[in-house]
């Protein structure tokens, strides 16, 4: 398959797009929903007005909402205005046979993502603390997607659920026909309604025939194989893209599934998750398109006209051995025909060069984003109090009554016709006490611990590690040591925050040897994992001239060992915890600065280690600003 595949046409993918929508009024809950990446602006808005003038239940579902709001519970308002026990009907509750919207579904966190997307595999809302039984409820889930391309987008887990993924970044206002609503992508059952929203008659016809539509067993494998060749490897989109395909042939009136169906799973489906080019296919092509014109040859003779009339004997056998070419023509393409065809399809509506960004920003992503870790952290439950702020009280946030009775006390006047004695208390009055953590880090130091000058350099390290841990104790912070020399890595210190400890296990380390270089960061990786698990953020700090020669297996060779330590630094990057590399080189090295930047990490030259450069080095690497 040729790389150079000309890019989906605007007006190609916007009458996707209008197509997505009658899915979704069609079969709102059957494929999960539709992802949609695209920014603020007129073409977002407009396909936000179509999607709003369905006729289905959306429920708009904000990030800073509660457990509580999301799932049902007590309606406090009510409760206080009432004076008795009301409960009141969770957002998922609410757009039961409708739409869930998620504006800027990157940003919403795991505690919200989790109950949601338990909702959309299971048809069912969670149980909560006031209720035992889960709730059925079926919806479908429009997400929202207003990420940058270096920043990473919609939870993996809700993201794989939701079937259509529509991507309108390269749309501008003028690729858009003024008479957008009766696009060609429109089935002509809709009878042209200008809110693309399909006609009482036109949306039962569908609805009935969806479940009517056939899928062969040829289908089924092209579109597992089209998967496979695209570098997916989920089985759930395969399914999702097959409910596709029924749904689009529904609204076109179709009880089988054709090329245009399978066309519209494959550019809406499979190839916004594609990963890879599907290379070896396309060296397989030319075999069999050289095959057929040969085939054609020897069946033409016959077949000729003039033949026929003459003998009535060879007309009946001819006619009895000719009911296999006459149906070629007619006959259903092949699994390998449909394959070709859908992936020909995914890769034609694909930016030039887009996996290969893809490829580049899942690592920036990964890394911009982890480093936050160990910053300031708001929350509800410990930590410095922070003055309350007007919010819902529920799940973890607690609510600050002092505060929520100065706000309502100015407005007792107008709430009360008469003197009751009772404090009238409305929603808007409540206020939810806040508090600010800071998590706590880890200063991993691999200290290379080989060659002539070793000890010199652990004497100076010696001197930073006590200067550090002087300054952790106000920061609670704690300093773990992974020493390397000779064949071998060795946690000289687990984490800890003892000064003793530390000046006793720097004592006894003897020196020289080889520069296992490769060893100690797979130490320090696995040390950052652990750390990680305990909610402490892992901050390396390597000193070493980066001149490894002892490999993985404990074995020399420079070649091999420094391979073995560029493939631990791409790992430590992929976790995106943050990095510093001190080079202790008499002169800056070329493969110092060239492990660094693998690891993402911060170069900094230091010839002759000194104690108090070497913390503040490190202090501005551990610092929020780093």
């Amino acid at each position: 398959m040729n790389r150079e595949v000309a890019q989906a046409e605007p007006m190609e993918r916007w009458n996707d797009a209008l197509t997505a929508l009658q899915l979704l009024q069609l079969d709102p809950h059957g494929f999960g929903g539709v992802r949609l990446s695209a920014p603020h602006g007129p073409v977002r808005e407009r396909w936000l007005h179509a999607l709003a003038s369905l006729g289905l239940a959306l429920i708009k579902v904000p990030g800073s909402v509660d457990s509580e709001r999301l799932l049902g519970g007590i309606d406090l308002a009510h409760t206080l205005q009432t004076g008795q026990l009301q409960m009141q009907a969770g957002l998922l509750q609410q757009a039961d046979q409708g739409l869930v919207c998620l504006p800027m579904a990157e940003r919403l966190s795991p505690a919200l993502l989790a109950p949601l997307v338990q909702a959309l595999e299971q048809g069912q809302v969670p149980p909560t603390r006031h209720s035992t039984e889960a709730t059925t409820t079926r919806f479908g889930v429009v997400a929202l997607d207003e990420s940058l391309p270096d920043e990473p987008g919609v939870g993996v887990a809700l993201a794989e659920r939701l079937g259509v993924w529509l991507d309108l970044h390269e749309l501008s206002p003028t690729d858009i026909h003024a008479d957008w609503a009766t696009c060609n992508a429109a089935p002509l059952e809709s009878g042209g309604d200008p809110n693309v929203r399909l006609s009482p008659g036109a949306w039962a016809r569908a609805r009935e025939r969806l479940p009517q539509v056939q899928a062969s067993d040829d289908h089924m494998q092209a579109l597992c194989a089209a998967a496979m060749g695209l570098g997916i490897a989920s089985l759930r989109v395969p399914s999702l893209a097959l409910r596709v395909a029924c749904g689009h042939a529904a609204l076109n009136g179709r009880s089988t599934l054709d090329a245009d169906d399978l066309g519209f799973a494959a550019r809406c489906v499979l190839a916004p998750r594609a990963t890879q080019w599907p290379s070896e296919p396309s060296a397989e092509q030319p075999p069999p398109e050289t095959a057929p014109p040969e085939n054609t040859t020897p069946s033409e003779p016959p077949q000729d006209p003039g033949k026929a009339p003459d003998n009535d004997a060879e007309s009946q056998t001819d006619a009895n051995q000719d009911p296999g070419p006459p149906p070629e023509p007619n006959a259903e393409p092949s699994a390998e025909d449909l394959q070709e065809m859908m992936v020909a399809a995914a890769l034609a509506c694909l930016p030039p060069h887009m996996l290969d960004k893809l490829m580049t920003s899942q690592g920036a992503a990964s890394h911009n984003t982890s480093g936050r870790s160990g910053q300031t952290r708001s929350g509800s439950q410990r930590g410095r109090p922070l003055p309350p702020r007007p919010g819902r009280p529920g799940g973890q946030a607690r609510l600050h009554v002092l505060a929520t009775l100065r706000a309502a006390a100015p407005k007792q006047g107008l709430r009360q016709t008469h003197s009751t004695g009772r404090v009238a208390i409305r929603a808007e009055d409540f206020h939810i006490q806040r508090y600010q953590q800071r998590a706590s880090s880890c200063l991993i130091l691999a200290l290379d611990a080989s060659g002539s000058a070793a000890l010199q350099r652990l004497a100076e390290a010696k001197g930073a590690v006590e200067l550090l841990l002087q300054q952790s104790y106000a920061r609670r912070d704690s300093v773990c040591i992974v020493a390397f020399r000779g064949a071998q890595a060795q946690l000289l210190l687990p984490m800890t925050r003892s000064l003793v400890r530390a000046k006793r296990a720097m004592t006894g380390l003897p020196g020289g040897g080889g520069t296992p270089l490769a060893l100690a960061l797979k130490m320090a990786h696995e040390q950052a994992a652990q750390l990680q698990r305990q909610g402490v953020t892992p901050i390396l700090v390597v000193l070493s001239d980066g001149r490894a020669n002892v490999t993985l297996q404990g074995l020399g060779g420079r070649a091999q060992a420094q391979s073995d330590a560029q493939n631990w630094g791409q790992l430590w990057r992929l976790s995106g915890h943050r990095a510093l590399w001190i080079d202790t080189s008499l002169q800056p090295d070329v493969q110092a600065q060239q492990l660094a930047t693998t690891m993402g990490a911060s170069y900094l030259p230091m010839p002759q280690v000194q104690s108090q450069r070497m913390a503040h080095a490190i202090e501005r690497v551990r610092s929020p600003q780093a």
